[in-house]
């Protein structure tokens, strides 16, 4: 690794990442190109460049990822109705992909030999994004400080900091109460005053929700169209993917809506306690569910059922890229080839009521479920040669299990 001489860096513009740049120019005596991605995480990134500016940096890129962002891999996902271990949308694990292959691309351009990140070595995001690096270009050379440095605590970090000049905000010089990601998707917080999971997380944590409890006291009603399984319209106006899922975050965010407190299983082998909010992906899930309810065949809905957990774990740890996602890809997008129409939710204090759907392809017909006259689209006879088909190992069983009592 001696010979790097140029590492393109996945800068946030932060503390941390502002450490680990000047660490790289000190430790590989390289130099750093920094990338900022907006994932719509609502915060100013113009900072991000006035400090990669101020520490020397010339090459700087900071682009606007949204639409790319919600188009080419959170609507996939919703496609799939991903929740890991039943519950996490995947809010930080689906940005990652997107991140690896934009420093790949930008490393190519500026004939970077290198990448660095600056996830920790315990968490899942290492992961992630060297999982991402690696099948992009498979000959990249990776660097993760936090694998490889000295510093073994805050004050380590906060001397090299003031070693070398680099401004640190009077409120990062204490512990911080929580660590928090955050993108259009979802905020993620973590550590410190979360990690005891047996205490319920103090309200400060949320920040894109308020409490259901001081939710409004009227519900909220939108109707969400949809075209071959994604979404495309909130209450009859069509809106582009990004511009989609931020309406629904203000939506979900004023109505106490998409809040979850999980111990989850981490991909590298432990627990963690993470509280995350995620309002508009809440809200579309409910609606896609909603949608398919009468567009997907039972079969085909029970299939995509089946395979959602295997799918979920591919992204959570990390293997978008594998040829095992894109198979199940594949497979999840064929079946949302009719997923057209819209649905009405109510929104209430927290939940999301699915209260219609329709469909120019719907597969339910009043036709066959009426209890009134069905003009003969439905012979109640036929069921009992079905039952008693379908008993007969069942009777089968029992006969033997009587011989043998």
């Amino acid at each position: 690794m001696n010979d790097i001489n140029k590492v393109v860096l996945a800068y946030s513009g932060g503390l941390d990442t502002s450490i680990i740049l000047k660490w790289l120019e000190t430790t590989y005596d390289c130099e750093v190109v920094t990338f900022t991605a907006d994932l719509g995480q609502e915060e100013e990134l113009e900072p991000a460049r006035q400090k990669a500016e101020m520490m020397g940096i010339k090459e700087i890129y900071i682009e606007d990822l949204r639409e790319e962002f919600v188009s080419n891999y959170v609507f996939p996902m919703f496609r799939a109705n991903a929740l890991y271990e039943g519950i996490y949308l995947l809010g930080t694990s689906i940005a990652r992909p997107l991140i690896a292959k934009r420093q790949i691309e930008i490393a190519a351009e500026t004939g970077a030999d290198a990448v660095a990140h600056g996830a920790t070595g315990k968490g899942n995001d290492q992961v992630r994004f060297e999982l991402g690096y690696y099948a992009c270009n498979p000959d990249i050379k990776v660097i993760s400080p936090w694998r490889e440095w000295d510093f073994v605590s805050r004050e380590d970090l906060l001397a090299f900091a003031e070693k070398h000049q680099i401004p640190v905000p009077k409120d990062k010089r204490g512990e911080a109460p929580f660590s928090c990601d955050a993108n259009m998707l979802h905020t993620s917080s973590e550590g410190k005053v979360l990690e005891d999971p047996g205490e319920e997380a103090p309200e400060y944590v949320y920040q894109r929700t308020v409490s259901p409890l001081d939710a409004p006291d009227k519900p909220t009603y939108v109707e969400i169209g949809f075209e071959s399984g994604d979404a495309v319209s909130i209450d009859g106006e069509a809106m582009s993917p990004a511009s989609l899922l931020s309406r629904l975050n203000q939506l979900g965010g004023a109505n106490g809506i998409g809040r979850i407190d999980l111990v989850e299983n981490r991909f590298v082998g432990m627990k963690s306690r993470g509280i995350y909010e995620t309002p508009g992906g809440t809200i579309l899930l409910s609606a896609h569910r909603g949608i398919e309810q009468i567009t997907l065949d039972r079969g085909a809905a029970h299939l995509k059922d089946e395979l959602m957990p295997r799918y979920a774990e591919l992204i959570y740890n990390g293997f978008w890229f594998s040829p095992e996602r894109e198979m199940l890809q594949a497979l999840i997008d064929n079946s949302q080839a009719q997923v057209t129409g819209s649905v009405r939710l109510k929104l209430y204090k927290g939940n999301v009521d699915i209260v219609g759907r329709t469909s120019p392809w719907s597969l339910y017909s009043e036709d066959l479920v009426t209890f009134e006259d069905d003009a003969g689209a439905y012979d109640q006879k036929d069921a009992q040669g079905f039952i008693k088909l379908n008993a007969l190992r069942l009777r089968t069983l029992a006969a033997r299990k009587k011989r043998l009592s």
